[in-house]
């Protein structure tokens, strides 16, 4: 374990989440289920029997310094990257790798979203080790995919190209696929060879470093500084000043989709992205009518399909809605069909410009 780390990214605002996530406590660090857990809490805890509690980096934005202190005291606060400005997941990913590997040329690091389900913990570990493994015998880019449940068009899809004879279950990718509509996701899933991106990937410092090098250099030379300067009192200054001038783009586009040494693990561990609404109602139980409550009573008259969620436990008292997001907060009720979620990122823009930030 000396070698191995882990890089969590927590700094998403998660929009479609609203009101429950909001720009000053985005859904990373809600609990969602009642465990008194928040989501990036428990993405610790699920790696930490892999990886050595001083090798977890957080890197979050620079306003949730005190949520993360407050949820997760003991990480080191030289653990915890702030960025300056949001640039998504590749600039966030060249800097913790150019940060590792300051202190360790030869980490293997595992690169971990914080708001995902897993119900297969164990599942989740032995495929982690698994992929630590792989990568550390070779100059390999890994991806988690996973086998799909039902043809979802709100994932991207990973199609699996020559197995690995050596490391069953891992295969070099043939594909990388943007969100489907319905009909190309069924023929994906009858397939047998396409996968969800789960946006989890493992890979050694140099390796991945070597391809931001190669396939994203313009993110590789914003972040490149004088010998030294990562790993040390120099880099938080040398970051506020030139992060913020990296482009806005995902791991995926800039590395993933370009590099020819990529692969995948196809794992099953009871994932989700907890993404949006809909997500989190099928992850959680449901009553004979299909209906979900979430931190309050509910009397459902004639409800189905319906997701009842509450942030001080109140009674709601509810007839005819059939498939509803019905989520009230202090400041915001939302009530709008499950089916329509996606259009919440723009809900969240109208309220901003209509009502003010305070309700965002």
């Amino acid at each position: 374990m000396n070698n191995r780390y882990c890089v969590i990214m927590c700094g998403g605002i998660g929009t479609r989440f609203w009101p429950f996530s909001r720009h000053d406590r985005p859904k990373q660090f809600l609990d969602f289920f009642g465990t008194g857990r928040s989501l990036l809490q428990m993405t610790v805890d699920r790696i930490s029997p892999t990886v050595s509690s001083d090798h977890i980096i957080l890197v979050t934005n620079s306003e949730y310094y005190d949520i993360i202190r407050e949820q997760l005291p003991e990480v080191k606060d030289s653990n915890i990257l702030l960025e300056p400005a949001r640039r998504n997941t590749a600039p966030c990913i060249c800097w913790a790798a150019k940060h590792i590997y300051a202190q360790n040329p030869d980490a293997s690091i595992v690169t971990l979203p914080s708001d995902h389900l897993v119900l297969k913990e164990d599942a989740f570990r032995q495929a982690i080790e698994e992929g630590f493994d792989f990568v550390e015998k070779g100059n390999r880019l890994l991806t988690l995919g996973i086998k799909p449940s039902a043809p979802n068009t709100g994932y991207g899809y990973i199609q699996q190209g020559l197995p690995q004879k050596e490391f069953p279950g891992i295969f070099k990718v043939k594909a990388f696929v943007e969100k489907p509509n319905l009909d190309m996701a069924e023929m994906f899933v009858q397939t047998g060879e396409f996968f969800w991106n789960a946006g989890i990937f493992l890979w050694s410092a140099h390796a991945i470093l070597e391809a931001f090098d190669k396939y994203a250099p313009e993110i590789a030379q914003t972040l490149a500084a004088p010998d030294g300067t990562y790993a040390s009192s120099a880099e938080t200054q040398f970051i506020r000043r030139h992060f913020p001038d990296c482009i806005n783009i995902s791991i995926d586009y800039a590395i993933m989709e370009k590099a020819s040494n990529v692969y995948v693990k196809t794992v099953e561990f009871g994932w989700s992205d907890l993404g949006a609404w809909k997500a989190l109602y099928e992850a959680s139980q449901h009553t004979e009518a299909g209906n979900v409550t979430q931190n309050c009573e509910v009397i459902a008259n004639d409800c189905t399909g319906t997701i009842f969620a509450t942030e001080n436990h109140k009674i709601i008292v509810a007839s005819g809605l059939k498939d509803y997001i019905v989520a009230d907060t202090e400041k915001a009720l939302l009530i709008y069909p499950l089916k329509e979620e996606q259009k919440i990122r723009n809900i969240v823009n109208d309220v901003k410009n209509r009502f003010g930030e305070d309700y965002v």
